[in-house]
């Protein structure tokens, strides 16, 4: 599968996920999806970060944009740690939620607007499909670990 297909996907299953949640009725169907979010978005960064930056940097075009992608995801880290402390009874688990929710909107909107084109005028789909199957492997071996 293409990379940024993979990727893509990925996006959508947070976005659900990040729907679900806003529609949930009791604190512990909050909690379940939010260690779906969890893990979901851990996966995802443990992907981008060890298979899809690392041959992204090599492209001279995209340095600025991977170094300002490892910093949003230092700061989804952050949020996911803070907000696996609270209860989600807690204001304050709904107002870290938010702030999570809103960060990770941006950063996909980033990488889907800006990243990604411009990957696609650096690669060929012989290369995006490598790296698509890179990915999936490395996927594979993140869940299995989750679990």
């Amino acid at each position: 599968m293409d990379a940024l297909e993979l990727l893509k996907q990925d996006h959508q299953a947070v976005k659900s996920l990040f729907d679900q949640i806003d529609d949930a009725e009791d604190a512990k169907q909050r909690k379940k999806l939010f260690d779906q979010i969890d893990t979901e978005l851990n996966i995802h960064a443990h992907i981008e970060e060890t298979v899809f930056y690392p041959e992204m940097q090599k492209i001279d075009d995209l340095k600025d944009m991977v170094a300002e992608a490892l910093e949003e995801h230092q700061e989804v880290k952050a949020l996911l740690e803070e907000i696996e402390g609270l209860d989600p009874d807690n204001e304050q688990f709904s107002a870290s939620l938010e702030e999570l929710m809103e960060n990770v909107e941006h950063h996909v909107a980033e990488e889907e607007d800006e990243m990604f084109p411009k990957v696609r005028e650096h690669c060929d789909q012989a290369r995006l499909d490598r790296l698509g199957d890179q990915l999936e492997s490395a996927k594979g071996k993140q869940h299995r670990q989750a679990v």
